[in-house]
């Protein structure tokens, strides 16, 4: 199955295809600032399952907690951010499940982790099922 994402304005396109190798929240500060939320909602795939299909996306560098360098990819034209890779992910593409296009793929990528879930904002419950982790372990 696969699925399409893009940016807010249409200028960057990618797709992904079969299930992801993680479902994950994660609460660290790099992702509420990412995500200009809470949180960020994250499906992890193989490289081999994305296929970037239109446009060429900026790049930023920044050092995660980890000591590894995160590299986010987000459009040059209107600033969303659709994916990030590094080495704490190596041969994955951590893809922000909030630029899918279809709605219905949020069925399908219910969490199964929450990293840095003692950085969860107080307002919000845990996942239900989902582990929770003080890190990316």
């Amino acid at each position: 199955m696969s699925q399409a994402g893009g940016c807010i304005c249409g200028n960057v396109r990618y797709e992904v295809s079969g299930e992801p190798a993680m479902k994950a929240l994660c609460h660290c500060g790099d992702c509420r600032k990412i995500s200009g939320s809470s949180h960020s909602t994250n499906g992890v795939y193989p490289e081999a399952a994305f296929k970037l299909v239109q446009g060429t996306p900026k790049t930023h560098t920044k050092k995660a907690d980890s000591g590894n360098d995160f590299v986010s990819f987000f459009c040059p034209d209107c600033g969303t951010t659709l994916w990030r890779e590094s080495k704490t992910f190596e041969g994955l593409k951590v893809v922000k499940v909030g630029s899918l296009d279809d709605f219905e793929a949020f069925k399908s990528l219910t969490p199964a982790a929450e990293l840095y879930a003692s950085q969860r904002a107080p307002w919000l419950s845990a996942v239900e099922g989902a582990k929770q982790a003080d890190a990316m372990s």
